[in-house]
């Protein structure tokens, strides 16, 4: 099961079963990665906050909304916090946001056939995952999908860390050759 199924999953549970162990994992996942997100693009570390709280409560309530063929979970989410912060730069009357400003305009939306190729490209390096051997796959998943530091991978796993290094670089590598190989194999 992929990392976004993973997620639209724990949505789904929310939105059925009101699931606070999913939301948990949800928010704990989720709301630094907006928040952070929110303060790289100009907004204030307490705002970030609080409008990463926000879009946390409208996943809260709104789960069923979510439909998982139209996005990710993260690209919902993170949809939801630039309206959030636009909408706050609407409400500002400071004028200290450029209303202006090229992050808080609507993006253009993706054409179907940018749409089609990154669905191939998910799909391909779904297979080229799940082809990994079980310890470099579960040291994929630590280190990139849950963002945790070698060190971190290490403590977690209890493997010393000159081997998760090893192993992910390996994994890495043989990523990339199969991701290469299917490359040549669409030109062709």
């Amino acid at each position: 099961m992929s990392p976004n199924d993973e997620w639209a999953d724990l949505v789904e549970r929310v939105a059925t079963s009101r699931d606070r162990d999913a939301f948990v994992r949800l928010f704990d996942h989720y709301a630094p990665r907006i928040s952070g997100h929110l303060q790289r693009i100009g907004t204030d570390p307490a705002t970030a906050e609080e409008l990463a709280q926000e879009v946390m409560v409208v996943l809260w309530r709104k789960a069923a909304l979510f439909d998982r063929q139209k996005s990710s979970v993260g690209t919902w989410l993170f949809r939801i916090a630039r309206n959030r912060r636009i909408d706050l730069a609407r409400r500002d009357r400071s004028g200290a946001i450029d209303q202006t400003d090229p992050s808080l305009q609507p993006s253009e939306p993706e054409d179907l056939g940018t749409q089609l190729d990154t669905q191939r490209r998910e799909a391909r390096i779904r297979a080229a995952l799940s082809s990994l051997p079980a310890e470099q796959y579960e040291l994929v998943q630590l280190a990139f999908f849950k963002g945790l530091s070698h060190t971190q991978v290490a403590a977690a796993t209890g493997q010393p860390l000159g081997t998760v290094k090893s192993r992910l670089r390996l994994a890495f590598t043989r990523l990339r050759r199969i991701l290469e190989a299917d490359a040549a194999v669409d030109v062709d």
